[in-house]
């Protein structure tokens, strides 16, 4: 029998692909997410991707009774934790809407996992818990810290796990601190689809190319990185997928928790991105120079090396696969 996974926040970018990945791996998934950012039609899609009907609830992570019944509903092995919010301007502009769905739902879900004696969990972090690295490659055991209340909130729920780890050996946690996620489906069905103006490169990029946006703000071009423009490890949201599962795989297989960078381990500049990206459109793309902005850094990419030696994680796809799913996938959506 398949071993059933619950994906909070299945609907979204990364946690729709993951639904992907995990349907091809043979497990069987319940997605849980209120669509506060995601569109409803995805699960219309995933369906036609996979060709099988989507188990999908509709809630929040936060209902803690709701999750109590689909614990009870269903034979749940492990929960991948992807819902939560994500945008930092905006966790500076709201932290209490961060604190609460970030941290409080985390605590929620594993209330409802305790009582129904559920112990295995992925979860979604972000490198942004490094704050403002001192050494590149960013390794695992680099210190932690933060600059705004998104990063707080990754910091604050890895800090949870590990002493909730500590107090009960039955708990076990994939933490994954994942660079910056880009790209799409090959299908060219599901992709990142911001509700406004988004706050990630690519996905601007991409707005630029459809005709949604003028141009491209380019935010300093005088950092001490070889074209001057910040420098940033980005990685294919099916390559990020794939690390879920074989996250979630070593978790069932051996019990034993793990923290990992997710990356490619190597670094793109925003001119580069915006190259790659001009050739997968095949036109020019207009931009212009802008100050630089509050707290970025001139450059950050991960170290990758533990992800490969306790999950067999390497990243498989390039800055140009990157730039072409993206663009078939805007372009498609643009059309239909």
């Amino acid at each position: 029998m398949a071993q059933k996974i619950l994906l909070t926040g299945g609907a979204g970018f990364i946690g729709s692909h993951t639904y992907v990945a995990l349907a091809e791996a043979g497990y069987e998934v319940i997605i849980l997410d209120n669509f506060s950012n995601a569109r409803r039609d995805v699960i219309d899609r995933l369906e036609v991707i996979t060709g099988a009907p989507v188990t999908c609830i509709t809630g929040d992570v936060l209902d803690g009774a709701l999750l109590d019944r689909i614990f009870s509903d269903h034979r749940i092995d492990a929960v991948i934790h992807f819902a939560a919010l994500k945008a930092v301007g905006e966790s500076v502009e709201k932290p209490l809407d961060y604190l609460t769905t970030n941290i409080a739902g985390l605590y929620t879900l594993l209330g409802a996992m305790q009582r129904a004696d559920v112990y295995t969990l992925v979860f979604s972090s972000s490198a942004t818990v490094y704050g403002q690295p001192e050494n590149l490659p960013v390794t695992e055991d680099a210190p932690r810290g933060f600059t705004n209340p998104y990063g707080f909130t990754k910091l604050m729920c890895e800090q949870s796990l590990e002493q909730i780890a500590a107090s009960d050996a039955r708990w076990t946690f994939g933490v994954l601190r994942y660079f910056n996620p880009v790209g799409a489906h090959d299908t060219g069905l599901i992709g990142e689809d911001p509700n406004d103006i988004p706050n990630n490169l690519m996905p601007y990029i991409a707005k630029v190319a459809t005709g949604e946006l003028e141009s491209l703000s380019v935010f300093g071009e005088d950092y001490d990185t070889p074209d001057g423009t910040g420098v940033r490890d980005y990685i294919h949201v099916m390559d990020l997928a794939r690390g879920h599962v074989q996250s979630l795989d070593a978790l069932l297989s051996e019990g034993t928790g793990h923290v990992v960078n997710l990356g490619t381990g190597t670094g793109y500049s925003v001119l580069e991105m915006l190259t790659a990206y001009e050739r997968a459109c095949g036109k020019t793309l207009p931009y212009r120079i802008a100050p630089r902005r509050a707290g970025d850094v001139a450059c950050v990419y991960g170290d990758t090396q533990l992800a490969h030696e306790i999950l067999g994680f390497k990243a498989e796809l390039g800055l140009d696969e990157m730039c072409a799913s993206s663009w078939n996938w805007v372009s498609r959506r643009k059309n239909t």
